[in-house]
Parts: structure tokens; C-alpha cells; sequence
């Protein structure tokens, strides 16, 4: 985004005109506070691989502060890399500092068109250290998401999801290094 409107600045005073898509200008496009290496990172092989394991999920995304960087908290791997470096929302950061858990049944929601179960859970390593936050979305079919068993099956299906996915995590840096 800086690059673009350094661009625009330039442009301007040098008397050009830049016409761009209207997404790139609009006000409702989510801005980028990241932008994620030209090469596959592990963590978005791993969000990969879950996805191709497991149809129950429509999504799956993992969020932190990439290395190097002080509390730039975003998405940096997941099922949908067009939203990858999107900022994270203030509930976002919230699992990742107090390391809470939020079950969203997403049921007063009318913009979503697909009934989903959301679950934000800590993100753990090995060790079993929080290191981030992992979002699992889970295909709801019958459209029963608000009971007590919907809610305590999605929190049971999202923590052995969760706990198959931090063995598979040696550090948090780990999760940006370059698929090999």
C-alpha cells in the first residue's frame, strides 16, 4: 500500500494520471499490513495440507507477527492466500496475547452466504508453547450452530485439529521458513 500511494505522490507531481482498479482505491478493501516472501512458506504448506485432509473445514488460517517486525498482527498463511497479509481483528489479537479461546457460531451473521462454525484457538509448538493464533472454519450442513453439543463438538474437533498441527511446528520462526 505505501509503494501505491509513493507511486500516486509521484505521479502527481509530475503531472501523470494513475487509473486503477477500484479495489485498490476503495475504502471497504481490507489494507495490507504484510506482504508474504515470493516463495511458499512452511506455515502455508501446512494450511495446505490440513485443507486437503480434512473437508469438514472450509478454511483454515494462521496469524502472529512475522519475524522482525513489533506488533504487526496479521494473517500470514491460509486457505485463502488472497486474504494473507490482511490485519487481524481486535478478537484476533485477543486469542493471540491472553491466549483465550472464542467459539463463533457465526449464526447472526447475513452476509456469510455458507453456514460455518468458527473456532480461534492458540496456535501452539512442539513444546506446546502459544506461538499464534490458528482460525478453523467448519462447513455447517445442517445449519444447527447454536447448541451446547454443535459447540462442544466444533471445540473438540478444532483442539485435535490444533494439537495434530503444533507437532508439526518445531519453533514460530519455523513457520516462515521456505518450503523444501
Amino acid at each position: 500500500m505505501h509503494k501505491l500511494l509513493r507511486t500516486a505522490a509521484a505521479a502527481a507531481v509530475s503531472g501523470f494520471l494513475i487509473l486503477g482498479s477500484a479495489a485498490a482505491w476503495s475504502a471497504d478493501a481490507p489494507q495490507k499490513n504484510w506482504t508474504p516472501p515470493q516463495h511458499k512458506i512452511y506455515g502455508q504448506k501446512l494450511s495446505d495440507d490440513t485443507m486437503a485432509k480434512h473437508p469438514e473445514l472450509l478454511s483454515i488460517t494462521l496469524h502472529g507477527v512475522p519475524p522482525g517486525l513489533e506488533n504487526i498482527y496479521t494473517m500470514f498463511a491460509g486457505s485463502y492466500p488472497e486474504r494473507v497479509g490482511n490485519p487481524d481483528d481486535p478478537d484476533d489479537i485477543d486469542v493471540i496475547k491472553k491466549g483465550i479461546t472464542i467459539l463463533d457460531p457465526r449464526w447472526h451473521r447475513t452476509k456469510d452466504t455458507v453456514k460455518k462454525f468458527v473456532v480461534l484457538m492458540p496456535m501452539r509448538d512442539a513444546k506446546g508453547e502459544n506461538v499464534g493464533l490458528v482460525v478453523y472454519a467448519f462447513k455447517e450442513p445442517k445449519g444447527n450452530l447454536n447448541t451446547s453439543a454443535s459447540e462442544k463438538a466444533y471445540m473438540a474437533k478444532a483442539t485435535q485439529l490444533r494439537d495434530e498441527l503444533m507437532k508439526k511446528i518445531p519453533s514460530y520462526n519455523a513457520l516462515f521458513d521456505p518450503v523444501k
